[in-house]
Order: C-alpha cells, then structure tokens, then sequence
C-alpha cells in the first residue's frame, strides 16, 4: 500500500514535530563543515525542504536593495519547473516582489488571482514557469535584505503552509548566517593569502605587539628577520636587547609615541645578530582598532632595507668622491691655468755629448719606476727639463707634475703650500687649500729647490716619504697619498748634512737615485744645437725670421763660459731677437761689470774676465806698448791663442 501524500503528512499534528526534527538535523550537520563544502550542504538543505514540502522549487536568491538586481544564489526544482538560468537578473520581470523584499516583507501567494493589478509582470514570470504560488521570506542582516527564501509550487499552495512560516524563516535565517559566514571566511582567507603573498614578495614581516604583555606575535619572516628562533617567545625587550646602540633610544620614543598618542610608526633602525652582522630594518606599524584586542596592540610590518641602505651610503660616499674629485679638478685646473700664466713652454732636452748623453740614459732607467730622483746642478742647466722628462715618460704622465719652487716660498707658509690647511687652521686662514701633495695623488711632485725648505718642515717631508701620509694643517685627519717625488737643487746637500742644515736622513730619502745635470761649459759641441733650437722657437713666437748667424758669433757663443748656463743662453737669444735687424741674428756677449753677469767661479772664467776688462781698458788694442798683450805681459800671439780659446773675439765691433 503506498505511504501518506507530503503534503498529507505535514498536516497531520506530528507534521510539525518531525520538521523541527529535520531543522536539527540540518543544523547539525552544518556545525563541522569545512568552507569548500557549505555550498553543496546548503543545495542539500534545500531539497531536504522541498521534498518535505512537495514543492517545486526552493532556492535562495541574492538582492541588492541599491539596484535592486535579484540573483539565483542556490535551488531545487523538481521536473515541473523548466530550467531557471542561474545568472538572469529577475530584478526587472519582477518589481512588485523585489519592492516587499527589500522593505523585509513576507510574501504568500496561494494563487495567481490573489496578485494585485501592479504585479503583472510579476504575474507573466510565474507562468513562464508554471508557478501558481509562491513564499518568499526576506533575510534581512542589520536592517537590510540582501537574502530571500523562495518556495513554489506548479498547483495551489497548501493551506496550511502559513502555520510553518516562523519555522521556515528560522531555517532562512540559519542558511543565510552560514553562507554569509563562509563568505566571509573565504574573503578573509583569501585576503590572508594575497596578504601572505604580498608581504613575502615584499620580503616583510609581520608582528603584532601586545601592548598590555609586550610579547609580540610575528611572522616566520619576521623571526627570520630579527634572527629568532621559530618556537620562541618574543618579549619586547628581546628585540631592544638586539637593537644597535645608537638607534635604541629613537626606536623606543617612537614605539611609546605610536602606543600611547596613537601615531603611526614609521621608522629605520639597525639590528645587531648574534654573528655581528648589521641590518637595516625599515618599520612601519600603527595602534589596533577597538575591534581588535580593543584597541591594546600595535600592528606593523618589517622589511629588510639593508641593500638599499648600503647603497645609499656607497651612493653618499660616491657623492663625497665626487665632490672631492670636483675640488681636486677644479684647484688642478687653477695650478695649471697658473702655471700656463707663469711659465713659459719648456723646451726638449736638446744635445748630443756624452755629458748629456749619460743624464738622458739615466732618465730612460728610472723614469718607469716610481723611485725618488734627486737632481742636482748649477742654475739654469735645466733641472726641472729633466724632471718633466721623467714624469713625461713614466707611469704616471696622465696625471699632473707639479711643481713647487721652495725657495720663493715664505717658511711660514711652506707647509700650508705642501699639505693643505683647513678654514681658521691659523690667522689669516680664511679659507681652505688644498696641499700640493694632494693636488699630486697618483701624479708627481717636483720640489724645486729643496735646499731651501726648514728644518721643520723637513721632517713632515720625511714622513711623507717614508709613510705616504699627512695631516692638514687646522685638521686631525690623516691624508693618505701616492705620489712620486722629484727634487732638485743647486747646493751641495752632502755638505748642507754636515754642516746640520739639512737633515741626514732625509737627504738618503731624497738621494735614492741621483741626476747630476751638467753645466752648459762641460757641454759645449752641445751650443750649436741648443742656440738654433732657441732661434726656432722664437721666430715662432714673434714672428720674425732668422736665417743667418755668423760664423764667428757661433765660435764666440760656444767659447763663452755661461755662467748662467742654458737659462743664459735662452735668455741671451731672447734678446739678440729683439735687437736684430732682417734675417741675421746679431749677439752681444756679456762683459764684466754688465747688470747680471754672475762672477766667474772658474780658472778659465776668472781668465776671460780679466782679459775682457783689459781689453775695455785699452780700448780692445792688443799690440803695442799701451795694448792689452803688454799690460798683461804676454806676447800678442799668446794672447791672440787665449782669446780664441776663451771665446773672446779679437775685434770688439765683432761682438755688437
């Protein structure tokens, strides 16, 4: 025999028992559910529903009162219903029932004919899809309506029906609570995930401060960061313990301004782990909301900046290189910019004696090191020539050679000049210089008459030497160099040591490699060449052109002693340019008694000058009883011999 109709059995009196039974059942199976699975339990609670109330359809449907779009969120049909599209908004074909929804009203429709004139279109849907009634229970959550149960039959709705509204709402009420739940359950994993995500693409860690414990909860990342390990507590002092010295007392003002004020924490500090290694942690937290801990805890994230930070600095450095660099170039560019004022273009090293011969080979040997030279030799037979070959030809020839002439120097101010001063270092210091030692970094210096320089200042000079550093004069700090040391002089420094003005062991510093430039009188098949030389140089510079220079002018020049050596003949070409008329170069030697004419320190020279002066005296007659042969008691022919060889010409309008 077959069993009780449905709709029979849910009117008899235990109908309503065994629906509270079946609610239990339903609620009970939603209490261990994972959130992948609410959705398919929420399809079964509903065909639960429709088969204990025979209907055709029951489903929950999605409102949004500000559009008032309705959606199908979940539904059971049976086959009396054709297919209901899941995604059609039915907000449009039914605005009478979207309308009492939204206004949390519970529809019950026991017939079409019961529809008012206004719900035509409401009317039109229901038999597109056979309905002839419908409940409809709006789930309103904190006074809105965003929920709606839905149940319909193809027949008449049963009388009875209204007797289960309260139960059928609660029942609403539940599956809506747990779809919004699991929602917000997935939104909140979801936003845990792409939080997690992000933060471990970003390299940060996240910690959560407990203000009234001061334990912190952190990430994995965030332990990894502060070097603690996974299972271990993390009490606020722990990290203070870990923090860098000079950072604590900042960190803490700020941590206590975030907690107490409620400002946001932002900050950098460094971190000091056990193996000594330093990081840079960037920080940025802010005070919980009430919801949270009520409001007790202080929320950050922290991210490893140490790249950054390191290339901040190296950039920092960098900068400070440059600047000092900058400097460097710009106080280079006034040396040489005053060098060009002062000095004029030197010449080659020009020569074929073996006198010169022999100081050219010796340049070519030490030239490619980075040995001291020290260049010693009378006045004026080209001593800084010799060192600007060296430098020329060394290592260092695309740096700067600079010179410094110690003897135009005041002693006061000769160490300022060599190894820079700062601002106020002394009165008068009103700005700071750059030593030429530094000027010279990776270059060379030429010290120019070092005979001259102060005993105390000697002993700085020493220390460069012999360490290769300094310290400015006004500043504590000490100034490293590599620089390449060339000094010259005209005394005998051996001489200057045992006679104590002049450090011994400063002179062994200098004395590494010794040069001795000849003077122009050991050199003289060289005069010829260094005259024409001269002659070339300056027809370019005034422009004015030499073809000819006399026989016995050249004999004169070379038999001459110089005195003042090539810096003489330099000169003296120098003026015979100025004096000379078309293209035949006329020469006027010096004569005893002239302005500048240095003393003669030789026998020969001691010789030419008194011969000179009695040819003056005589008026250049040689011959007779008032000529020069016999005031000095020689015969003529002797001293016509003499004269030749000392360079003197026999007739004096020869040396016009």
């Amino acid at each position: 025999m077959a069993g009780p109709d449905p709709i029979e059995r849910v009117a008899e009196p235990a109908g309503e028992l065994r629906f509270e039974m079946l609610l239990t059942e339903i609620s009970a199976r939603f209490l261990s559910l994972s959130p992948q699975d609410i959705d398919a339990e929420i399809d079964t609670a509903l065909g639960k529903i429709r088969t204990f109330f025979d209907t055709d359809m029951c489903g929950i449907f999605r409102v949004n009162p500000a559009t008032r779009e309705v959606y199908l969120s979940h539904v059971q049909t049976s086959a009396n219903i054709p297919v209901v599209p899941p995604k059609m908004d039915y907000g449009p074909t039914n605005p009478w029932r979207v309308a009492r929804i939204i206004r949390g009203e519970i529809v019950l429709v026991n017939s079409l004919d019961e529809l008012p004139e206004e719900a035509a279109l409401d009317r039109q849907l229901s038999e597109s899809l056979k309905v002839q009634s419908y409940l409809l229970i709006p789930v309103q959550v904190d006074g809105i309506t965003r929920n709606t149960l839905h149940l319909a039959w193809t027949r008449p709705g049963p009388p009875w029906l209204a007797q289960y509204i309260p139960r059928l709402r609660v029942f609403a009420e539940f599956l809506v609570t747990a779809l919004e739940r699991n929602k917000a359950v997935i939104a909140r994993r979801q936003a845990e995930v792409r939080l997690d995500l992000a933060a471990e693409l970003a390299g940060a860690g996240l910690w959560d401060l407990d203000l009234g414990s001061h334990i912190i909860w952190a990430t994995d990342r965030a332990r990894e960061l502060y070097g603690v390990d996974p299972d271990q507590p993390i009490p606020l002092e722990k990290i203070f313990s870990i923090v860098h010295p000079d950072d604590l007392a900042r960190l803490k003002e700020e941590i206590n301004a975030a907690s107490s004020a409620g400002h946001s924490l932002r900050t950098e500090y460094r971190i000091v782990l056990p193996d000594g290694e330093i990081r840079w942690l960037a920080v940025q937290g802010a005070r919980s909301p009430e919801s949270f801990g009520g409001g007790n805890h202080l929320l950050g994230v922290s991210i490893d900046v140490t790249e950054r930070k390191n290339a901040e600095e190296n950039a920092r450095r960098s900068l400070e290189e440059i600047k000092r660099l900058k400097d460097l170039l710009e106080d280079e560019a006034r040396y040489l910019r005053k060098e060009v004022n002062l000095s004029r273009p030197h010449v080659e090293i020009i020569g074929k004696s073996s006198a010169i011969g022999t100081v050219l080979k010796k340049i070519e040997q030490v030239a490619r090191t980075d040995a001291t030279v020290l260049i010693t030799g009378e006045t004026g037979t080209g001593k800084e020539l010799v060192a600007r070959a060296i430098h020329g030809m060394s290592g260092r020839k695309d740096r700067l050679m600079v010179k410094v002439d110690c003897a135009s120097l005041p002693s006061t101010l000769i160490e300022s000049e060599l190894f820079g001063r700062e601002r106020g270092a002394y009165t008068g210091a009103l700005t700071r210089q750059i030593g030429r030692f530094q000027l010279a970094d990776n270059g060379t210096i030429f010290l120019d008459e070092i005979g001259e320089l102060a005993r105390e200042t000697q002993s700085k000079l020493l220390g460069v030497l012999q360490e290769g550093c300094f310290e400015v004069l006004g500043s504590p700090r000490t100034v490293k160099v590599n620089v390449r040391v060339l000094a010259a002089t005209n005394r005998n420094l051996a001489k200057e040591v045992r006679e104590g003005r002049f450090r011994e062991d400063l002179y062994y510093r200098l004395n590494v490699f010794p040069i001795e430039v000849p003077p122009l009188r050991n050199r003289k098949e060289d005069i010829p060449m260094l005259v024409w030389s001269f002659v070339e140089r300056f027809s370019r510079e005034m422009r004015k052109e030499i073809r000819r220079i006399p026989k016995e002018t050249m004999e004169a020049l070379v038999h001459y002693h110089w005195p003042g050596n090539v810096r003489e003949l330099k000169n003296l070409i120098e003026q015979a340019f100025i004096i000379s008329q078309g293209d035949l170069l006329t020469v006027r030697l010096p004569e005893p008694g002239d302005p500048g004419v240095v003393p003669a320190r030789t026998l020969e020279g001691v010789e030419r000058s008194h011969i000179l002066s009695v040819l003056n005296q005589t008026s250049w007659r040689i011959k007779g009883d008032e000529g020069a042969a016999a005031w000095l008691g020689m015969n003529p022919s002797s001293l016509y011999s003499k004269m030749k060889k000392l360079g003197i010409p026999t007739k004096r309008k020869k040396t016009i």
